[in-house]
């Protein structure tokens, strides 16, 4: 068994109904112990527990990280949102920058209200792509200063004309109206065709679908430990999706302004373990599962930072100096976490067999990112597109420890090299993570006060 045990976080236990309470013999159970009560202490097998992630990233990490994603080279993140979906042709338009909502026109009551549904959903889904004059400059100066550097791994889309710098501060990750059948087709799509399963599967794997999850995890018990933590990837990102679009939820709205908000019903509805049959917990699980091993790929990859050739170019020598000074302070401070992820069972069997998991690894993931161009809100799309680079660069740290430790202390390092997009995506992405984590502590202390 070696050290697999730690990649089953999530994978036993909770398929009972909590808090049944019949006969009035049991005391009744609070709307936070229904969301929470299997995501506290120990995560099944693992030796980490949820209060100790809390308590790091709550108090240490997250203050900080955020200052960090606040400065220019990190709020700036370079995007084609103009990419044809590769895969289908029938992308809904409710909810796409430009939605046309004319054909929608109809003169039944039922049109009408689907009508003003896709207009809000226009509103709340467009990218705010407008950049100051003095930013325009500098972004040319970046990729001036880009192209000189080794960045051999440079993503193809990145040299498009239609890829742009977008202020990801203008464009915050929250409730857009993107929902129903068409959201659900892109989350289908990953489960169905990109996660590893047996090939006996035949019902459709929706997680967040309410009433198919009753067997669902058995299947993933006769996966390999790599196989099962691909999944729980990808389950951990949308329930930490979920958990941003519940946190920034549009509360109320007037001519005047929008107001954003905690929406505890909608985190209920996609958390609460009798209203999920006992997933929702889980998908917290997976949840952490994804903040240990993104955690672990920052405290593996901090040699690469530490070069004195390294710096987080903006074109201001201070105010770089500062922020690559808060980077590795960030950095040294998840290095002392205590009780970080062992990824060592990852791929540890024999090499014909591990090269090819790796290799399948990559392709699921870049088909993934494709996907991406299939989501029909572009500020979904943007956080997307983003996040699932930045899980895929964290891989690509944690499979390269060997390549990390052979750097030259200076100069060029063409056998492990992070492009600005991969830097900027993996701590942004890890930037969500960490706020999902933070937000369960706001989300727990409010459903407290729910009888």
């Amino acid at each position: 068994m070696g050290r697999r045990w730690v990649f089953l976080i999530g994978l036993v236990g909770a398929v009972w109904l909590l808090g049944s309470g019949h006969g009035g013999q049991q005391p009744p159970v609070t709307a936070a112990q229904r969301c929470f009560c299997q995501v506290s202490g120990y995560l099944d097998d693992c030796t980490c527990d949820v209060e100790t992630i809390d308590r790091f990233n709550n108090y240490r990490l997250f203050p900080r990280l955020q200052k960090l994603l606040e400065s220019d080279y990190f709020r700036y993140y370079k995007v084609n949102l103009k990419r044809p979906c590769p895969f289908w042709n029938d992308i809904s338009q409710c909810g796409r920058r430009d939605c046309a909502v004319r054909p929608c026109q109809s003169y039944s009551e039922v049109a009408n209200n689907l009508i003003e549904e896709c207009e809000q959903a226009e509103r709340l889904g467009a990218v705010d792509e407008s950049l100051s004059e003095e930013t325009q400059k500098a972004v040319l100066q970046w990729t001036k200063h880009d192209d000189s550097s080794d960045n051999f791994c440079e993503a193809d889309d990145i040299q498009s004309p239609d890829a742009e710098y977008v202020d990801l501060l203008l464009n915050p990750e929250r409730y857009t109206g993107y929902k129903g059948p068409d959201a659900w087709k892109i989350w289908n799509v990953i489960y169905e065709e990109n996660c590893f399963k047996p090939q006996t599967i035949k019902r459709p794997l929706s997680p967040l679908a309410s009433g198919q999850e009753n067997t669902f995890y058995s299947w993933l018990e006769g996966l390999c430990v790599e196989k099962r933590a691909f999944y729980r990837l990808i389950s951990g990102l949308h329930a930490s999706i979920n958990v941003h679009l519940s946190a920034r939820y549009l509360l109320q709205e007037t001519w005047l302004e929008k107001k954003w908000g905690h929406n505890i019903t909608e985190f209920q509805q996609r958390f609460d373990g009798i209203l999920t049959e006992g997933e929702g917990p889980r998908r917290l699980k997976n949840l952490y599962f994804l903040y240990l091993i993104e955690l672990r790929a920052l405290s593996k990859v901090v040699p690469f930072f530490e070069r004195p050739d390294f710096q987080l170019f903006t074109g201001n020598k201070v105010h770089d100096a500062e922020k690559k000074m808060l980077l590795l302070e960030i950095l040294h401070e998840i290095k002392s976490f205590p009780l970080h992820f062992d990824e060592n069972s990852f791929f540890a069997g024999d090499k014909k067999e591990a090269n090819k998991l790796k290799e399948d690894f990559r392709l699921h993931f870049r088909n993934i990112s494709r996907i991406m161009d299939c989501v029909g809100c572009f500020k979904c799309r943007l956080w997307g597109k983003l996040q699932i680079q930045g899980l895929g660069t964290a891989l690509k740290i944690l499979f390269s420890e060997k390549l990390i430790a052979n750097m030259p202390e200076s100069g060029p390092s063409y056998e492990f090299h992070l492009t600005r997009q991969e830097i900027v995506s993996l701590f942004n992405a890890f930037g969500r993570i960490s706020t999902s984590v933070k937000e369960l502590e706001n989300f727990r202390n409010l459903l407290q006060n729910i009888h």
